[in-house]
């Protein structure tokens, strides 16, 4: 018996209103058959022109692009990048709106994640429901900040650089990303073609003039000679191992927050954004105010931004221990953080490590997990430990929401949530959550 085709749907279109905003950069709209939309280049309250570009018949949702606009919202601006819109590039989702609304819409998404995974209200989170700018960021509409300090540029066959259209493998070739930090773009990189690269990724530190190319070459390319507009160090990363070589310069850039420099190496985590480093260390330190002679766990720790911050605070008397899974990183935490005898790094994934170390008790801990969030098993054993507070640093929405209804399954409740938009035209956003045990009170 042989199966009947589904019919795709791609390119149909169809004229809907556009509802509210959902976690992923696009908003919800329903055909008059009750079909729903996710379209992306809308707003809510609009009328649009609706084309689909990935679904089928049988499809629960199909993924379109405003491709017209025939009621705007007043939030709606003229994009100013001329990469940005339908079938473009994919790196940015909300070029078109009002830098305001932007935050805006981050701050709906978060609330309706916190409601519907975590059974939240905003005032249950210890929430003002604002998404805060990053310091300099707040820009007129129509203007772009400049924060995106790693930008890793996607090469055509004919070796000229862009970036990916929004999930798709196609590139979008450039010759400027608007929202590059200015050491990215002093560079030069889209002014050049890459011959038998498959990608070259760009970083500026912010904490120093370091600058480094990371080239990854297609099967059997040769590596190029790397001529550029300013110094800079060259990484290659291996066809056989994935792993990052040095070909010439320092093997790490070198970052700053809360006075103090972080070598950070190929592979090891930094956040883009300018400001965000020092933004969220703050608000961390602000959330768990560290005591003098303290433990606490830095998980998912990256190259030690929190680890070190702890360690300054908690003295002589107190001890932190970091955990990450990263080789390269875990070495730079070691090194960032030698001046602290009472720090140690451990190698390995948080749900494996934690258990081995026999820790039964600790003060204050930190957790930054990657963007699924920490799971239901490494939450139990965190809220086992009975810290006084905990700070979650998250950069999804969706997993906060998840891991903060399995602290109070553990019996932790949320003391306070602040948001940062730190990755601004995008859909991206970064929450601080502070907990403590829910027998405190407020």
């Amino acid at each position: 018996m042989q199966n009947t085709p589904v019919a795709s749907l791609v390119g149909e279109e169809y004229e809907v209103e556009v509802g509210p905003v959902a976690h992923g950069g696009h908003c919800i709209a329903r055909t008059e058959e009750g079909r729903v939309l996710f379209v992306r280049h809308a707003l809510p309250g609009e009328r649009v022109r609706a084309r689909v570009t990935e679904g089928e018949e049988t499809s629960r949702f199909l993924r379109a692009d405003a491709v017209e606009i025939l009621e705007a919202s007043k939030d709606r601006i003229e994009a100013p990048c001329p990469f940005a819109g339908p079938g473009k590039c994919g790196g940015c989702d909300w070029q078109h709106a009002k830098p305001g609304a932007q935050r805006r819409l981050k701050g709906e998404v978060i609330a309706e994640q916190l409601k519907r995974l975590a059974g939240l209200t905003p005032e249950e989170a210890g929430w003002d429901g604002t998404v805060s700018p990053a310091e300099g960021d707040k820009v007129p509409a129509g203007e772009v900040p400049q924060w995106r300090t790693r930008v890793q540029y996607a090469i055509d066959e004919f070796g000229r650089p862009g970036l990916r259209k929004h999930r798709s493998h196609e590139v979008e070739v450039i010759d400027h990303c608007m929202i590059a930090a200015e050491g990215v773009s002093e560079l030069g990189i889209e002014q050049r073609t890459w011959e038998g690269m498959a990608s070259v990724e760009a970083i500026a530190a912010s904490g120093s003039q370091d600058r480094q190319v990371i080239l990854t070459p297609r099967p059997g390319a040769r590596l190029p000679i790397v001529e550029l507009d300013k110094p800079v160090s060259v990484m290659r990363v291996e066809e056989k191992d994935g792993g990052v070589h040095r070909v010439h310069g320092r093997p790490f850039v070198r970052e700053r927050a809360d006075e103090r420099t972080y070598r950070v190496g190929s592979g090891g985590f930094w956040q883009v954004h300018p400001k965000a480093a020092q933004t969220l260390m703050l608000a961390v330190m602000q959330g768990l105010t560290p005591r003098k002679g303290e433990t606490a766990l830095d998980l998912y720790c990256g190259v030690g931004l929190f680890a070190g911050a702890l360690a300054d605070r908690v003295g002589d008397q107190g001890a932190v221990l970091g955990i990450e899974s990263g080789k390269r990183a875990v070495e730079d935490a070691r090194h960032n953080l030698a001046d602290f005898p009472r720090v140690r790094i451990e190698q390995g994934k948080v749900e494996s490590v934690l258990p081995r170390t026999g820790i039964t008790d600790v003060d204050l801990i930190v957790l930054d997990p990657p963007r699924a969030g920490a799971g239901k098993q490494t939450v139990k054993h965190l809220a086992s430990l009975g810290a006084r507070r905990i700070a979650y640093v998250a950069c999804d929405p969706a997993a906060l929401a998840r891991d903060l209804a399995y602290f109070r399954e553990g019996g932790y409740r949320v003391r306070t949530l602040r948001a940062f938009d730190l990755f601004p035209m995008t859909h991206h956003v970064e929450c601080v959550a502070i907990l403590e045990p829910a027998e405190k009170g407020r």
